[in-house]
């Protein structure tokens, strides 16, 4: 009886030993860190064990071995290491120790995705479809007649196209009027409108920033970026006022809309000042993309730097931040970063230029949810400007911009509180 169970034991033991796990590293060891959180995603959906390793190694993951893991891994590029259960459970009790400003994030749920975007839209013209796609994440495309219906119930989370929520189609009049992607964005824009019901365009757009904000309300997790940022808050603090010229809505806008902005519906920003001049690009004080230039900003110095937060005390900000490098080169965009002083008190800076006064990434909670702003266009692309070809990311897998955005897509799989392991 006794030699049975030591057998047993044994097998036990030698069972323990035999137990490996995938580590993926996200240091600059990482040949493709955008590949990686694809894999992530990909282990998710499958239903695997999953931890993401805050400050450890740049935020790596560490998934249950098996041949199939190790195929897709692969396959898809990115790095690995096998290392034994023994070692594991080190790693953990190392990454527990009050003293590291690290933790282990256990990941439950595939987030299901949602992007908000014109359906003609092609995967490059917007760097979150860009790198979803480049990842092999999948994803579903809404705008404002899915909107209406209600489909954001369907999703956990929603990312803004680079869209102008004021219904002044990125004021882009003065410079692209007569240009024939402008002449069928209007006509398209106009004939959704009047199917929904809105006499106005700017009308719809209310509307969808409205429904958006019940989403994230009810628990959605919003990302959004370029003019989808600033505009969305200036939709939402306009409400009830007309901020449209006549070549936009067909009559006149409101002369005093700036002393009657109601900035408590505003989720980041507050006592800013709208541009009136339609002829102008640019919406509001808000963006800094008119001001860069008495800073003497260029291409060099056009950087800002990520906040280190508490992995075990502030794992969502810690989340999103996770990169391999704390100081991120700078991008345009429409709206390319957000002037400080516009700012809500409230509101979680998590990147910033000091120097120039601007902050890049925010983020802030509403309700059950949350929402994240991301200033420029694309990270790899400095000035993109209309009609450039797309971004090959094959060329930037390693890229600490796009890292941001991929941050944002899985930390939900977290459902915003720390898994103990």
């Amino acid at each position: 009886m006794k030699k049975t169970l030591l057998f047993f034991l044994l097998l036990i033991n030698i069972s323990s030993a035999l137990a490996s796990w995938v580590l993926i590293p996200m240091d600059e060891t990482q040949k493709d860190h955008l590949k990686s959180y694809g894999l992530a995603y990909w282990a998710l959906k499958g239903n695997l064990e999953i931890y993401w390793l805050l400050n450890y190694h740049g935020g790596s993951f560490l998934i249950p071995s098996s041949a199939s893991v190790s195929k897709e891994c692969t396959v898809r590029g990115v790095s690995f290491e096998t290392i034994s259960d023994a070692q594991k459970n080190a790693l953990l009790a190392d990454i527990a120790n009050p003293e590291v400003n690290q933790d282990a994030i256990k990941l439950e749920k595939a987030p299901k995705i949602a992007v908000y975007t014109p359906k003609g839209k092609q995967p490059w013209d917007d760097a979150v479809t860009l790198v979803l796609e480049y990842a092999e994440i999948p994803y579903d495309k809404l705008y404002d007649e899915e909107v209406n219906a209600d489909k954001l119930k369907e999703y956990d989370w929603l990312h803004l196209h680079h869209e102008d929520f004021t219904g002044q189609y990125g004021k882009f009049y003065g410079q692209f009027s007569g240009a024939a992607w402008y002449k069928k964005e209007v006509a398209e824009n106009e004939l959704m409108a009047k199917k929904l019901g809105f006499s106005k365009v700017s009308l719809m757009k209310l509307n969808s920033a409205k429904k958006i904000k019940e989403f994230v309300f009810g628990g959605g997790f919003l990302f959004a970026m370029c003019s989808a940022t600033d505009t969305y808050d200036i939709a939402l603090a306009a409400e009830g006022l007309d901020i449209c010229e006549t070549m936009m809505d067909h009559d006149p806008a409101d002369k005093n809309v700036n002393s009657k902005l109601d900035y408590s519906k505003c989720f980041a920003f507050e006592n800013f000042k709208l541009m009136m001049n339609p002829y102008e690009y640019e919406h509001s004080t808000i963006d800094t993309y008119l001001s860069r230039n008495k800073f003497g900003m260029n291409q060099k110095t056009d950087q800002f730097t990520l906040f280190e937060f508490s992995a075990k005390w502030d794992p969502v900000p810690t989340m999103l931040c996770q990169n391999h490098t704390t100081t991120i080169q700078g991008f345009w965009g429409q709206t390319v970063a957000f002037d400080k002083n516009y700012v809500k008190k409230n509101t979680l800076i998590l990147g910033e230029a000091k120097a120039f006064n601007e902050v890049r990434y925010l983020h802030g909670e509403y309700g059950k949810g949350t929402w994240t702003f991301y200033g420029g266009h694309d990270p790899e692309d400095y000035q993109h400007r209309v009609e450039e070809p797309p971004t090959d990311l094959s060329l930037h897998p390693n890229s600490p911009g796009y890292r941001l955005i991929l941050n944002n897509i899985l930390f939900p799989a977290a459902k915003k509180k720390k898994q103990k392991t």
